[in-house]
């Protein structure tokens, strides 16, 4: 089932973000969105972690992978940044990268099926995603909605509820471990995970200005191929001598006796 095409954000504008993160409240976010990553990353094990976006401070969000590398592909010019790209056409091999994170990147891309092709395309196959994106029902969207997005949020961005973000993902045949939501502002929320349980912090969770959504790239029994094979030999079924002799000298095990 093919994602369906859709126009997203603008990118992002470099100076009005360097704005925005002065504020105290992104400083906040900064923070928080810092310590759920660090929270995660250190299990992350193999050669390379890539954040693809320009966010937070030079490499604060990644700095505590537990990979031999990690670097910032920025989306705006930046100088912490290793290089900065088009996150729909990434300068990375395929199959390469252990875990990529992508911190509200797909609200300023023009494509973020795009972007989330790109990044399954340089994952390798254990490979891990973290999405950090605002919610539609939070504060940001809605001062974006009344005209007041431009006071304290870079323009440009297009917002996309977590339940969105996972479907697209299970298009691409990856599965959603984690899904936290959390606020620094009205409704204050620490971070909680979907699904850890009732408490009166649930009544508002769906108003989170903020979540993460982490996933895993799904890994094919390793039976798959085997069952593939035995699948091709029911055409051999009913065809002339001449053919089935030909399947038995490619390898074919003829009948005992």
């Amino acid at each position: 089932m093919p994602l369906t095409r859709h126009e997203g954000g603008r990118p992002l504008d470099r100076h009005a973000l360097d704005l925005w993160r002065s504020s105290p409240r992104a400083v906040r976010l900064l923070e928080l969105e810092s310590a759920e990553l660090a929270r995660l990353l250190p299990d992350v094990f193999g050669r390379h972690v890539l954040q693809i976006g320009s966010w937070g401070i030079g490499g604060a969000l990644v700095d505590t992978a537990g990979t031999l590398h990690h670097a910032v592909l920025g989306t705006s010019g930046d100088g912490a940044a290793a290089a900065v790209i088009d996150p729909q056409r990434l300068p990375v091999l395929a199959k390469s990268v252990d875990a990529v994170v992508l911190p509200h990147t797909l609200e300023f891309a023009r494509s973020p099926h795009n972007v989330l092709r790109e990044v399954n395309r340089i994952l390798n196959d254990r490979g891990r995603l973290f999405v950090l994106g605002f919610s539609p029902l939070g504060v940001w969207a809605w001062r974006s909605r009344l005209g007041l997005g431009h006071r304290a949020f870079p323009r440009g961005a297009r917002f996309y509820g977590a339940g969105r973000i996972e479907d697209w993902l299970e298009l691409l045949d990856f599965d959603v471990t984690e899904v936290r939501r959390y606020s620094v502002g009205f409704p204050w929320l620490a971070p909680r995970s979907v699904g850890e349980g009732w408490s009166p912090a649930s009544l508002v969770l769906p108003l989170a200005e903020a979540y993460m959504v982490c996933a895993r790239k799904r890994v094919l029994p390793m039976n798959f191929v085997g069952r593939v094979q035995r699948a091709q030999v029911k055409p051999l079924v009913g065809v002339g001598l001449p053919a089935a002799q030909r399947g038995l000298a490619d390898g074919e095990a003829g009948p005992s006796g």
